[in-house]
C-alpha cells in the first residue's frame, strides 16, 4: 500500500524549487487535487508555505499548511502528505511535540502519498542519525517515521580527490555510522531520487546513489535500478 517519493534535494543548480524532478511529482500525485504541507523544518512557516503554494499551483494541485489547521483532523483528512527540507532535529521535534508521528505512519502506511524531500526525506527513515544537519534543538528521541526499512543521507556528496580538507569524507561518517547501527545507508545524491510503491524502490535521477552496508562493503545504484538491500 505504501507510495512514497523520497527527493535527495528541493533545489537543483540552475533550476527552480522542485524542477528536476517536476514530471515525476505530477504522476506520483495524479488524481490529486490538494496536499497537506508540514513546514516545521524552517522558522517562518507561511513564507514556506507560499513558496510550496507556488509550485504545486503550477500543476494545479493546491496546498494546506498543517500549521493552519488542526493537526491531527488534517493528517486524518488529507489525500497526500509533503513534508520539505530544512533542519531535521527541529522538523522532527515539532512532529513529536504535536503528537503526530503515528498518525502520519498509519496514513502512509495504508496509502496515502507521501512526498519528502531532504529533511522529509531523513524523518521518513527509521532514525534521523544519517541527517547532515545541526542538532540546534533536542528532540525527544531520534526515531523517525521508520517508512522504510533503511536509512537515506540525502545530498550525499563524493569527496574530491584534489581537495586539501583533512576533515572526514561523507562516505566515512557513513561507515562510521554502519559500524555502530545495524541499518545499511544508502548516500542520495542531489539530483536523485527513489519512487517507491509496495516494496519496491526504484532508483530515479541522473546522479544516482551509493550503499553501505554493515559489513563495510559499499554498492553504486544508477538511475533506473531496483534498491534491494
Amino acid at each position: 500500500m505504501k507510495k512514497l517519493l523520497l527527493i535527495s534535494n528541493s533545489i537543483l543548480y540552475g533550476q527552480g524549487y522542485l524542477e528536476h524532478c517536476k514530471s515525476d511529482i505530477r504522476n506520483f500525485l495524479k488524481g490529486i487535487k490538494e496536499i497537506l504541507f508540514i513546514p516545521y523544518a524552517l522558522k517562518d512557516y507561511d513564507a514556506y508555505a507560499k513558496t510550496v503554494n507556488d509550485y504545486f499551483s503550477t500543476i494545479d494541485i493546491s496546498v494546506k499548511g498543517i500549521h493552519t489547521t488542526d493537526p491531527q483532523t488534517s493528517i486524518v483528512e488529507a489525500s497526500s502528505l509533503f513534508i520539505g527540507g530544512g533542519n531535521t532535529f527541529r522538523l522532527l521535534n515539532e512532529l513529536y511535540k504535536l503528537d503526530i508521528i503515528e498518525a502520519i505512519r498509519e496514513r502512509v502506511i495504508n496509502g496515502m502519498p507521501y512526498i519528502g524531500s531532504s529533511a522529509g526525506v531523513n524523518v521518513a527513515c527509521p532514525t534521523i542519525k544519517t541527517t547532515n544537519d545541526m542538532p540546534i534543538v533536542y528532540p525527544p528521541s531520534f526515531n523517525g517515521l521508520n517508512l522504510i526499512p533503511f536509512q537515506i543521507n540525502p545530498h550525499y556528496i563524493d569527496a574530491d580527490p584534489r581537495s586539501t580538507h583533512q576533515g572526514e569524507t561523507r562516505e566515512q561518517r557513513l561507515k562510521e555510522f554502519c559500524e555502530e547501527n545495524n541499518q545499511s545507508v544508502i548516500g542520495l545524491r542531489e539530483g536523485a531520487w527513489f519512487w517507491i510503491e509496495n516494496e519496491r524502490t526504484t532508483l530515479k535521477g541522473k546522479t544516482g546513489a551509493k550503499l553501505f552496508k554493515q559489513d563495510g562493503t559499499t554498492y553504486e545504484f544508477k538511475e533506473g535500478d531496483i534498491v534491494e538491500i
